[in-house]
């Protein structure tokens, strides 16, 4: 019956995903998970649906899934969407894309089980959390709404933004970044994730928040930061918009033209989160995650001292954004971690300190997550080896806290961003932080055990793969650090 209807109406609705692909102005698209009959104006997607750039959409390499069918007691009361679903064989995580033009869309997703429970916990992109283990009771659907940001390299007068060794395959050519690619990536993961259906619809009247920062801030494959974690704790008309990228700074994000990019996809009424200053303070050396011959990658073209140009250049960016209509916030870095006495470093003290000074140059908001990241180091002792994944980087609980910490500066800021926080948002404290490590539960991908105490060097396990597997593209920054290294110490 399912491939009959699918049959009937395949041509119309491939017509449309078409659309969808090219036009400027994307149409709304409906896909019917699971084996059994297929909704009207939904298209059909079992468990063999694979992503292809011809079809545009289906499911990724990796997904080990079931389709299962709930048979109706009665044949007339079939709902077509609510008695076919989708899930995990062992609760592995499972990807879902579908290509679209770059632009914010509303996601709305079905799930459940007619004949039991489900939980399923959602993200987006490169691990975005959109839905924090939604539960449904016995025999329950329920339908979920979140907004996503997608985006490409691409610049309105034909250029590209400079994407580095993390985003980009130079010798493919390609494009190895969710966050960069042409299509919308959703995973579904936890104990049970039961997904019904999937409807994508373009948002044009949406307030866009945009991020900048380095890598303690962006979309990390195998840890959590706490833009990461910020959709989790927003409803309505928001959307998170990360172009944090690792290895930035104040002047290498105008450099590589990513403020370009930034600039020209800004609305009146958007607003600008900043956080930079971790690679900063760096005078020598070359950034590893660019080809050593490519001088973007020197510190000292990008070295910003606390004192005096870090101030002015953030100064800058937020008086810069303002002139285009857009709300600026200015943060603080995050604190650096010693994982040997579980206590704060110095190092980002004056970067940390100096951050208000541009604020108050600019006349804008201002988040000071550098001394609520201090404070929750030496709230939570032991429990810091789980908030870093080494001493720069946070881990995903680490990712949820400081995302807690950006809601409570919006709020007291008194933004008007404010009224668009999630009701059950959690008021922290971070001289007292909630959840503690052990009441964590939002659920991890698989990945290497955790890192030892005194341990330097960042993980690189990645979302869906077994212990230590790595995602393709992943090592290659790891590589070129590696052989930095070594050539440096066969200098000495």
């Amino acid at each position: 019956m399912k491939k009959n209807l699918f049959i009937l109406c395949f041509t119309s609705l491939l017509s449309t995903v078409a659309l969808a692909q090219d036009s400027s102005r994307p149409v709304s698209l409906r896909f019917d998970f699971g084996g059994g009959e297929v909704a009207e104006g939904f298209i059909g997607i079992t468990s063999t649906t694979a992503y292809s750039e011809v079809q545009g959409y289906g499911f990724e390499d990796g997904a080990k899934i079931t389709e299962i069918i709930r048979a109706p007691k009665r044949k007339k009361s079939i709902d077509a969407l609510s008695y076919d679903f989708i899930t995990s064989e062992d609760a592995t995580p499972f990807r879902f894309s579908v290509k679209l033009p770059e632009g914010n869309y509303k996601v709305t997703v079905t799930l459940g089980d007619k004949s039991g429970t489900s939980k399923t916990t959602v993200r987006a992109e490169t691990r975005r959390l959109m839905l924090e283990s939604a539960t449904t009771a016995k025999g329950e659907i329920r339908k979920e709404s979140f907004n996503v940001n997608i985006r490409t390299p691409k610049l309105s007068a034909g250029n590209t933004i400079k994407l580095d060794s993390h985003e980009w395959d130079a010798k493919t050519g390609t494009i190895k970044t969710l966050t960069w690619d042409n299509k919308l990536t959703i995973q579904f993961n936890d104990e049970r994730p039961c997904v019904c259906a999937i409807e994508i619809e373009p948002l044009d009247d949406v307030i866009t928040v945009f991020v900048i920062g380095d890598s303690t801030v962006t979309d990390q494959r195998s840890a959590g930061t706490w833009a990461q974690y910020l959709p989790r704790w927003f409803k309505g008309n928001v959307v998170i918009a990360n172009h944090a990228e690792s290895g930035q700074t104040l002047k290498g994000f105008r450099f590589q033209r990513r403020w370009d990019k930034v600039m020209e996809s800004v609305k009146e009424g958007d607003y600008l989160f900043i956080q930079l200053g971790t690679n900063d303070e760096k005078k020598r050396g070359h950034d590893p995650m660019w080809p050593a011959d490519d001088r973007a990658g020197d510190w000292i073209r990008t070295h910003s001292d606390a004192e005096t140009d870090y101030i002015w250049e953030l100064a800058i960016m937020a008086v810069e954004a303002r002139r285009h209509g857009v709300i600026p916030v200015i943060v603080s870095p995050i604190s650096k971690f010693d994982r040997k006495t579980l206590t704060p470093t110095h190092a980002m003290d004056k970067y940390g300190q100096n951050a208000p000074k541009a604020a108050e140059l600019a006349q804008c908001a201002f988040i000071d997550l550098w001394k609520m990241s201090t404070d929750i180091i030496n709230a939570v002792g032991e429990d810091g080896l789980h908030v870093y994944s080494d001493g720069t980087h946070t881990n995903d609980y680490g990712g949820y806290l400081y995302s807690l910490c950006i809601a409570k500066g919006i709020k007291e800021n008194r933004l008007d961003l404010a009224n668009y926080l999630a009701d059950d948002l959690i008021d922290i404290d971070p001289k007292n932080p909630t959840p503690r490590y052990t009441d964590f539960t939002v659920p991890i991908e698989k990945r290497t055990a955790p890192r030892r105490k005194g341990a330097t060097s960042m993980g690189f396990a990645a979302e869906g793969l077994a212990p230590g597997q790595r995602f393709p593209g992943d090592t290659q920054g790891e590589a070129e650090y590696r052989a930095a290294q070594k050539a440096k110490q066969e200098k000495k």
